[in-house]
């Protein structure tokens, strides 16, 4: 079982750019335990496959 990762942890990798509250890559990747490259092509494969509006990746 996975254990809950404290609040402020999480807080402290949330950077504010732009007006826009983003984290990166390799901490989105750490918190879901997968790998940066998998995360990465996951979510190109969606952004490329749904319909969304306006989404934006900062590689």
């Amino acid at each position: 079982m996975k254990e809950i990762i404290p609040l402020e942890i999480i807080e402290q990798k949330i950077f504010l750019i732009r007006g826009h509250r983003v984290m990166l890559d390799k901490d989105l990747a750490e918190l879901y335990e997968v790998a940066t490259g998998h995360l990465n092509r996951a979510v190109i494969r969606r952004i490329s496959c749904s319909s969304c509006h306006r989404r934006s990746m900062i590689l």
